[in-house]
C-alpha cells in the first residue's frame, strides 16, 4: 500500500476501539499518524506504543464537540508533520434508548458528537486541503447510517447526518479531494458503554459479542480507502460480521 507510506492521517476518537486500530495499523504501513481523543493518557500509551515499533505519531486531548478544540488539532498536526493529507471524523456515541425514555441530554451528547464533531472536522481540515487541492476525509459511521429500530432512532438520525453531510461534501469540493464513509456493522468497541439504561446495556452487550468484527477489520477498510489512486475515490464502504444479516 504505498500510497499510504508518508501520508499525515489525523484521527479522532483515537483513544481506543476503532480509531485507536485505525492508527496503529496505518502507522505500521507507513503513515505517520496524529490521534485526538479526550483520554489524554490512553493516546499516550498509544503514541508510545506505536514510535516503540518504528512508527511516526503524535497525539493532543481533542473534544470534538468544540470547534477551537479541533481546528487546534489541525494546527498540531500541522506543525509536527508540515500538512494533513486524510483526516478521520472517528469520535462517536452510542447511548441507545427508546423515545419515550425521554433521554433529551443523550440526544444532545449524540448530536454534538456524531453530528457536530464531524462538521467540526470538516470546517478544520477542509481549509488545508483546498489550499493545496487534494486531501481526504474518510467519516466512519456505522450500518445504523441506512438503518433504523427501536432504541437507535437518535443515534440512526445522527449517522443518516453523516452520510448525508457527506455525500454532499463530495460533490461541493474539488474533484482532487476525496470523501469517503466507512459503515462498520458490530465491532469490537466501547460504543456499548455509552448506554446508559442497564437493560438495554445488557441486551447490547450480548447481541455485540455474539458476531463481532475485531477493530482491526474497518482499520483494513480504510486502509484500503487510503491507499487508492488519487483519481479514485471510494465513497461508500460497508463492514459487517459475515454471521450478521440484519441491520
Amino acid at each position: 500500500m504505498e500510497n499510504i507510506k508518508g501520508k499525515v492521517i489525523a484521527i479522532t476518537g483515537a483513544s481506543s476501539g476503532i480509531g485507536e486500530a485505525i492508527a496503529r495499523h496505518l502507522a505500521s504501513l507507513g503513515a505517520m499518524v496524529s490521534l485526538g481523543a479526550r483520554r489524554l493518557e490512553k493516546l499516550e500509551t498509544i503514541v508510545n506504543d506505536i514510535v516503540k515499533n518504528g512508527g511516526r505519531a503524535i497525539c493532543k486531548q481533542l473534544d470534538v464537540t468544540q470547534a477551537v478544540d479541533v481546528r487546534d488539532f489541525v494546527s498540531f498536526t500541522i506543525d509536527e508533520f508540515k500538512t494533513v493529507d486524510v483526516f478521520i471524523n472517528n469520535a462517536g456515541l452510542m447511548p441507545l434508548s427508546m423515545i419515550n425514555a425521554y433521554k433529551v441530554d443523550e440526544w444532545h451528547k449524540m448530536i454534538d458528537v456524531n453530528i457536530k464533531g464531524v462538521l467540526h472536522g470538516i470546517a478544520a481540515a477542509l481549509p488545508v486541503f483546498e489550499e493545496k487541492d487534494r486531501g481526504q476525509f474518510i467519516n466512519i459511521t456505522s450500518v445504523g447510517d441506512r438503518w433504523v429500530g427501536p432504541t437507535s432512532t437518535v443515534y440512526s438520525a445522527t449517522k443518516f447526518a453523516v452520510r448525508a453531510i457527506s455525500e454532499g461534501l463530495r460533490q461541493e469540493v474539488s474533484g482532487n479531494i476525496r470523501v469517503t464513509i466507512v459503515a462498520p456493522g458490530a465491532t469490537e468497541s466501547e460504543l456499548a458503554e455509552t448506554i446508559s439504561d442497564p437493560e438495554l446495556k445488557k441486551v447490547a452487550l450480548e447481541q455485540f459479542r455474539t458476531h463481532l468484527l475485531p477493530a482491526k477489520a474497518i482499520a483494513a477498510a480504510v486502509a484500503y480507502a487510503v491507499s487508492q489512486p488519487s483519481d479514485v475515490d471510494v465513497n461508500e464502504l460497508v463492514v459487517r460480521p459475515t454471521a450478521q444479516k440484519s441491520f
